[in-house]
């Protein structure tokens, strides 16, 4: 009887001790205001699904367009833009409401926006009208609308705001965008099929992967300024890479760019201040997406062809592991405390987080999988808010 009773008093403490050394850490307690939400896009859906990252669980499904692909966020106010390709038009979402608030139309076929980092203004490249968007996000209107290339599909504003690169993958150019003048101030044909973009933090240059190439365009820009001395909008150099790179992650520095090559099953990396190809690595099968951390020590990318995410630790230059998401993983983003990665699995339908935690002697793993919240049929795009409510907390 002693040895059952002494069975029944440590089985609790035990489980709890368990407990305490395993438990994911809470966030911090920053008051009642304060929300952190992730959205992402359903393109198969028509919806936005709204994440809730203090508690990891599904928030609300917000209606939207048809469609859905390209998503922002304004870092200046609390909206979301959802750019909804098969109905042509762009939903602003309050993030405080959680509930579309305006219906803006655009041209055809749209897949993604970028927004100033001012929050006045968003692009949205019109693949099927080969135009631009211009939108005033104060008024909620298009103020502009600018003849680039054939076939455009992204549209990226720099970090000073003076200019709009876009990528045309039909004609195989980027047109630059003054955007005070809102006009085009130079075509630039560079290597096959242009798609994703990246701006250096200091706006002097912008660098376009060319997936029919395998070649990384780097482009001077015209407003960017570089050792005091003003600069004209040209191509420097076309940069041979692996097989179809599909998408660039510039470091927080600038210092560095990191290519996705999707049929090398590799990773590129590229000096941005001489432009040349530094080193490659083998990440995992069809690598599409990545993301840097904050810190420039960590770069994760997803691998939709292994159905995982590959850490890659960039002081040392290797693949320290890899972590088992769930099917065709694609889009990235990270919680704004680093600690969470959450990864869009587009087969599956749902969002796999991973938690970064510190290794101790039960549990040595760096990472883990927390948790898998299903949301809507094709997820394609996510984007991460963090922000105080302005409206009062309802009791």
């Amino acid at each position: 009887m002693r040895k059952l009773l002494f069975i029944i008093v440590l089985v609790p403490v035990l489980g709890g001790l368990a407990w305490w050394y395993f438990r994911e850490q809470v966030l911090p307690n920053y008051g009642p205001a304060y929300r952190e939400y992730a959205y992402v896009s359903n393109g198969k859906s028509n919806t936005v699904s709204v994440i809730d990252l203090r508690t990891f669980e599904l928030a609300r499904t917000i209606a939207v367009g048809l469609g859905p692909t390209g998503i922002a966020a304004n870092g200046k106010k609390n909206e979301i833009y959802t750019v909804n390709s098969g109905s042509n038009n762009v939903s602003v979402i309050d993030a405080e409401k959680n509930a579309v608030v305006a219906t803006i139309g655009v041209h055809g076929r749209p897949y993604f926006i970028d927004v100033s980092e001012d929050g006045k203004r968003a692009y949205v490249a019109n693949s099927g009208s080969a135009n631009v968007s211009v939108i005033d996000l104060e008024k909620r209107l298009v103020i502009g609308t600018l003849r680039v290339g054939t076939a455009p599909g992204l549209a990226r504003v720099s970090p000073d705001g003076a200019t709009v690169v876009v990528s045309n993958r039909g004609d195989n150019t980027v047109s630059v965008i003054d955007a005070k003048l809102l006009r085009v101030r130079a075509t630039l044909p560079v290597c096959h099929q242009p798609e994703d973009i990246a701006i250096l933090p200091d706006s002097s240059k912008a660098f376009v992967a060319c997936s029919g190439s395998s070649q990384v365009a780097s482009i001077a820009l015209e407003n960017g300024k570089k050792g005091g001395e003003a600069t004209s909008d040209r191509v420097l150099a076309l940069l041979d890479v692996g097989r179809t790179p599909v998408s660039l992650a510039l470091k927080p520095d600038g210092g560095e760019l990191i290519v996705c090559d999707f049929d090398s099953d590799s990773i590129s990396i590229i000096e941005t201040g001489n432009d040349e190809v530094g080193s490659s690595a083998l990440v995992g099968q069809h690598p599409t997406r990545a993301v840097v951390t904050n810190d420039n020590s960590r770069l994760y990318a997803s691998n939709f062809g292994s159905d995982n995410v590959a850490v890659y630790d960039i002081d040392i230059g290797k693949r320290i592991t890899t972590v088992a998401v769930g099917s065709r993983p694609d889009g990235l983003a990270l919680s704004p405390d680093q600690r969470y990665l959450l990864v869009l699995d587009t087969q599956a339908g749902d969002v796999t987080v991973i938690q970064k935690r510190t290794p101790r002697k039960l549990e040595p793993t760096e990472y883990s999988l927390l948790t898998m919240i299903p949301v809507g049929v094709q997820p394609n795009g996510i984007v991460v808010k963090a922000f105080m409510a302005s409206t009062p907390v309802r009791k």
